[in-house]
């Protein structure tokens, strides 16, 4: 299987002009450039056949987000209790193009394509990296899923659209 890598060493930004991957340290990422999460699939994460149940994309997906944000110093949960800003999904448009089995490396990325007033686009894709299947549907570099999701900014008190946090805007537009 070859040599285990760290989550540091598996959190990168790529270029999406070019998809050269760039090594960044931990809590690091270039604006304008895409976040990877390295996700394992899990048991718990399969159905019955083996292959990666369907919503559980959209947990990853998730996961990818929220440490894309975080890794630009955005934590969600002091946004909450300082500005009572919450981001929520709005809209997710997903397409499923291969399953992932057990056991599989997946590589889980989110790019912000537009940020508007009160939103942020992303464009997400789930791709193996590593196959860990004797009898593979999906081989390493494959994508299994792809989306484009929609997150609103709210006031956490009044569920209406506010603005996305000025300082978060700024990073994503450099």
């Amino acid at each position: 299987m070859g040599q285990v890598a760290s989550l540091a060493d598996l959190v990168h930004s790529q270029n999406p002009l070019n998809d050269t991957p760039t090594t960044l340290p931990p809590g690091k990422v270039k604006p304008g450039r895409s976040f990877s999460l390295p996700i394992r699939v899990f048991y718990e994460d399969t159905d019955l056949g083996g292959i990666v149940y369907y919503a559980n994309y959209l947990k990853f997906m998730e996961r990818a987000r929220t440490e894309f944000l975080r890794a630009l110093g955005v934590n969600q949960s002091e946004l909450l209790a300082r500005e009572r800003r919450m981001f929520v999904v709005k809209s997710a448009n997903i397409e499923f193009v291969s399953p992932a089995r057990f056991d599989d490396l997946l590589s889980v990325t989110a790019v912000v394509t537009t940020v508007r007033r009160a939103s942020l686009q992303f464009t997400q894709e789930c791709r193996v990296i590593e196959n860990a299947s004797a009898t593979p549907v999906a081989t390493d570099g494959d994508l299994v899923a792809s989306a484009d999701v929609v997150i609103a900014c709210l006031d956490a008190d009044s569920f209406k659209p506010c603005a996305v946090p000025g300082s978060l805007k700024m990073v994503l537009n450099h």
